[in-house]
């Protein structure tokens, strides 16, 4: 995530998409242990600046999208039209088996930075959230393993590696992991060679 065009969750949202994203997922599996993160490269240019409601058109290969600085974004009068915009945006999520018993529980996290005053814009910003869940339900037939978190939400997992089965019971404990971050830069657009002094 980041601090240079925008620092709200509406980075997350918008700026996964708005070029030619490219994409690609990975993913590891263990008996009581499970990973996935997916990475999203987008790049595009700006085409309209709002300086009064500090919003940034930027215009990718299939999208277009308005990119709303918020305050955090200390270098907005630098962005000109026709600088180019690359974002890189991560998700990843991991589960552990825990076996020994603990309240269930859940803390998010959330920091990021920005670039210098007077560098060219960039940033980066991210949260995590960690919660210790319940294994309600195992269901080797269907392939599921149901897991309730801390606040009462109950979530129907898709496990693919079935020896899971084997290390994973009804009144187990998984800690759950999920983080994402987004990091934005900005590419001042070429000053034209060919203008003379």
């Amino acid at each position: 995530m980041n601090k240079y065009i925008l620092i709200s969750a509406v980075a997350i949202a918008a700026a996964a998409p708005f070029a030619q994203a490219q994409s690609q997922v990975m993913s590891g599996s263990t008996p009581g242990k499970a990973a996935a993160v997916q990475t999203v490269e987008a790049t595009g240019t700006v085409v309209a600046i709002d300086k009064a409601t500090r919003t940034v058109t930027v215009k990718g290969a299939h999208l277009t999208v308005d990119l709303v600085a918020g305050d955090e974004v200390k270098n907005f009068d630098q962005i000109r039209l026709g600088d180019r915009v690359s974002a890189t945006y991560v998700q990843a999520l991991t589960l552990e088996l825990k076996k020994a018993k603990a309240p269930l529980s859940m803390v998010a996290e959330s920091g990021g930075a920005h670039a210098a005053p007077g560098a060219s814009p960039a940033g980066v910003v991210g949260r995590r959230i960690t919660a210790l869940c319940d294994v309600v339900a195992v269901n080797p037939k269907k392939s599921t393993i149901s897991l309730k978190g801390p606040r009462g939400n109950v979530i129907e997992l898709d496990v693919r590696n079935p020896d899971h089965f084997k290390v994973v019971k009804k009144g187990d404990q998984v800690e759950v992991v999920y983080t994402e971050a987004l990091a934005m830069s900005v590419t001042p657009v070429a000053k034209d060679a060919g203008k003379k002094k």
